[in-house]
């Protein structure tokens, strides 16, 4: 017997039979409304960014999916049955014949913990030299203890084994960018609130600052753990979005739970060794966006007053905590909707204190713990970074926000573009392409996404899937960010078997099997 769709089909017209087709094609691509929960847009209620530090695409894609693969080192070879796409990496042209003064070259895991290099917001454009992208040993290699050719170097899938695998199994980006150009405290505003503009208070003006825009890496002023120069922004950004909507929400940081509280003030002066064998402090207060902002900001760093209130706004700690804090609340069965989390310092990848290794550490036994919670069915990790800390990447950025102040120099001396009348100045971007990836039960497998996508578009994922809005500032770089949902499919997802991928902390590899079922064969 012929069944239902079956009969319409044969009896229906050949324009009938494409037209279905065509309609049933368009709704298995959409979200099914019917697996959205709790308001969302999409099926996915968790959300958790990884923030790093400090990485370029090319740094640690440059030869994605071919390793090296010397004896002693963990192996990475490419599916064979399913080999991953093409990124848009070191080509074996900008391999030999690179137009910079020093070739790009392969660093070992012995070799994993590197200098930092110069990423400050004119040297960055510099580097770029209107597009040539030929200047980074001048500028960007610049000034360090090591050799300015270092600023060349790229590793592959023998160091940074578990971003290969991660991109593999789940999906990447190869055209995410900064969204403008300079160090930490830009990128991680941009994150949160698409906006470096609005700088409202100084304590040294003009340090870190230009046009009314961070440019460098002043301190929030709502912190008691603030050490030097620091800056307050006006405005709103994603968390009060957040609140409007009564949506939980955390931003969790290594070290953010004070070492000691002496007159009312915290002091932050936990710490680990570093990769350069010196002293780190756990907690970074310029690596932590929403203290610059006095609505969401928790200048004593108060702990919740009770799991069952982390990501709550009827709570002191004003959704800012410590890592502690967000497996106490994912453990017990309360993962917020949304968490920001933070490595502690000898673990966040950026170079001179940290190192490939140390943040692979952290990212998957972060990502390995999250998989074993019942939440995960309805999760979604993304690994993204602040800046790429100057290290070579060969692909120019749109520009897509010009500037004209003394320390822009993209397109010439004082010249990012030709910025409007209106146009917020010290807001140069974007800047230098990111690793972006995706690991979720609905990520695409083996996918490579090639379409522009910035900082702000985590903030732009964040607004829609549930339904927040915009920021509202204005030229917030929200409005014009793209979209991540290229890197998802909500069809076909098996909520009974959610894909997850187990991997070593120590090696990047896979342990077991591959999530499907089936053993990682290659």
């Amino acid at each position: 017997m012929l069944s239902p769709k079956t009969s319409l089909l044969r009896n229906a017209s050949p324009a009938r039979v494409m037209f279905l087709l065509v309609a049933t094609t368009i709704m298995c691509s959409l979200p099914n409304p019917a697996r959205a929960q709790g308001g969302t847009a999409t099926p996915i209620t968790h959300l958790v960014i990884i923030f790093q530090e400090n990485v370029s695409f090319d740094h640690y894609f440059a030869t994605y999916p071919h390793a090296l693969n010397p004896p002693g080192e963990p192996n990475f070879t490419a599916w064979a049955k399913n080999p991953p796409p093409a990124v848009n990496g070191l080509n074996p042209w900008l391999l030999t014949h690179n137009p910079n003064s020093a070739q790009p070259f392969r660093l070992d895991r012995s070799q994993a913990a590197t200098c930092d290099m110069d990423h400050e917001y004119t040297d960055e454009q510099k580097s770029f030299n209107s597009g040539l992208m030929n200047k980074f040993v001048e500028f960007g290699g610049a000034g360090t203890k090591c050799p300015a050719s270092q600023v060349m170097g790229y590793f592959d899938g023998n160091t940074v084994t578990a971003f290969w695998n991660y991109a593999e199994h789940f999906a990447m980006s190869d055209n995410s960018f900064n969204t403008t150009f300079g160090p930490s405290t830009p990128g991680a505003l941009n994150l949160i609130s698409g906006q470096t503009h609005g700088v409202i208070a100084e304590t040294l003006p003009g340090i870190d600052t230009i046009g009314g825009s961070v440019i460098g890496d002043p301190q929030p002023l709502f912190d008691d753990c603030t050490t030097r120069d620091s800056v307050g922004m006006t405005g709103k950004n994603v968390g009060d979005l957040l609140n409007e909507k009564g949506i939980t929400w955390g931003w969790f940081q290594g070290g953010f739970r004070p070492s000691s509280v002496v007159a009312g003030k915290a002091v932050c002066a936990t710490f680990h060794i570093g990769s350069d064998g010196y002293p780190k402090k756990d907690y970074i207060p310029h690596h932590e966006p929403f203290q610059y902002y006095l609505s969401t900001a928790n200048p004593h760093h108060l702990p919740p007053t009770s799991v069952d209130l982390i990501g709550k706004s009827a709570d002191q700690a004003n959704h800012q905590y410590d890592l502690i804090d967000f497996w106490a609340a994912a453990d017990s069965g309360h993962l917020p909707a949304v968490s920001f989390v933070k490595a502690r310092g000898f673990q966040d990848g950026h170079a001179g204190y940290s190192d490939p290794l140390a943040e692979q550490t952290f990212v998957v036994e972060t990502i390995n713990h999250l998989q074993q919670l019942e939440a995960w069915e309805h999760t979604a990790v993304i690994i993204a970074y602040d800046d790429s800390d100057g290290w070579y990447d060969h692909a120019m950025s749109p520009i897509v926000s010009q500037s004209n102040t003394t320390a822009d120099a993209l397109t010439g001396p004082g010249s990012c573009g030709t910025a409007g009348p209106t146009d917020f100045q010290g807001r140069c971007g974007y800047g230098p392409r990111l690793p972006l990836l995706v690991i979720s039960p609905f990520a695409k497998k083996n996918y490579v996404d090639h379409s522009i996508t910035d900082q702000s578009s985590i903030l732009r994922l964040i607004e829609d899937n549930w339904k927040l809005g915009r920021i509202g500032d204005p030229q917030s770089f929200d409005v014009r960010a793209g979209s991540l949902l290229n890197m998802f499919s909500f069809r076909g997802h098996d909520d009974e078997h959610p894909r997850k991928l187990f991997l070593d902390p120590a090696t990047g590899e896979p342990l077991g099997h591959d999530g499907d079922g089936d053993r990682d064969d290659r």
